[in-house]
């Protein structure tokens, strides 16, 4: 099977940066995923990320877990759970307006962390839309006004624990489903591995890799692409040693926003391609998402459709 694609960034400021391009295509088109390393942000920093996210767990979430793992009797399962995901979690929004400052239990140092991470993966995200745009054949900013709507875009980060599970043939870390939004970008832990995606058929494994971000494609940009870049389906494996760290920036379209194949995109595709997939408010998707999130997505693209043609 073909190896996981990791991209290094900074081979786009020389003679390589032609090949370079072509591996982040073909990552978006055969794989919906990629593994990112030399992306500008400190590995100190990153370091400070780690250590504070895995402090704050101990301090403030690993019992609350242990609690409801107790709460609904899932230490000794015999059989398989499909309703509920084995992880401990919390959500940061920042644009269009942050709430960190509201989120209980976070000391100063990672507050004012989690402020500054954000700045950095903002930047992240939007220089690599501009790298999809150039793929696509899109001019410069395409995607990120696409995702602006009236207030600019939706960005929050997700902070996940999946602690060690006794049942790790029972209950997923995470069930599988595709993500709804637009650029997804991961700081996931350096050791201890769990994140799988679906690739002809298979599961294969996302290895850890230190100071490296996982890049995924959500289902927007599987639209503005009128589907030549996809969406994938992931999932998260539990694992009887060790607590797997995962820190999940969405980069997302504004709820007002109205998504719709590039026009630019489709008058290169074949005719038989066409105007394949819906126009939409995000926000409706995300309504739709919301009950639909573990399930395949295509009938969420139907559903969308039939909506627009009524």
């Amino acid at each position: 099977m073909a190896t996981f694609p990791v991209i290094n960034l900074e081979k786009l400021n020389g003679p390589e940066r032609s090949r370079t391009m072509d591996k982040i295509n073909d990552a978006c088109e055969n794989w919906g995923f990629f593994q990112v390393l030399n992306h500008g942000i400190p590995h100190d920093f990153l370091d400070t990320v780690e250590r504070l996210t895995k402090e704050h767990y101990k301090k403030c979430m690993e019992q609350r877990f242990k609690e409801l793992v107790a709460s609904k009797a899932l230490e000794g399962l015999q059989a398989e759970v499909t309703d509920m995901d084995w992880e401990s979690t919390f959500f940061i929004r920042h644009l269009p307006q942050s709430n960190v400052t509201e989120i209980p239990d976070l000391t100063d140092e990672y507050r004012n962390m989690m402020k500054e991470f954000a700045v950095k993966l903002e930047n992240l995200a939007e220089e690599l839309l501009d790298l999809l745009c150039e793929n696509l054949g899109l001019e410069k900013g395409y995607l990120k006004k696409a995702f602006n709507g009236s207030k600019g875009p939706t960005f929050g980060t997700k902070v996940s624990n999946y602690p060690p599970c006794p049942t790790p043939d029972k209950i997923k870390g995470l069930r599988a489903h595709t993500d709804a939004g637009g650029i997804i970008l991961l700081f996931q832990d350096p050791i201890v591995g769990g994140l799988q995606i679906l690739k002809n058929g298979e599961w294969v494994d996302v290895p850890p890799m230190r100071h490296s971000f996982v890049i995924n494609l959500g289902d927007q940009l599987e639209v503005i692409s009128n589907g030549r870049y996809r969406s994938v389906e992931h999932r998260v494996m539990t694992q009887t040693q060790g607590s797997r760290m995962s820190i999940a920036s969405f980069y997302n379209p504004g709820s007002d926003a109205i998504i719709y194949p590039a026009p630019a995109v489709v008058e290169n595709e074949a005719e038989e391609k066409k105007e394949w997939y819906p126009k939409f408010v995000f926000e409706d998707y995300m309504k739709l998402y919301a009950g639909m999130k573990f399930q395949a997505k295509e009938p969420r693209f139907e559903a969308m459709k039939a909506t627009a043609t009524a």
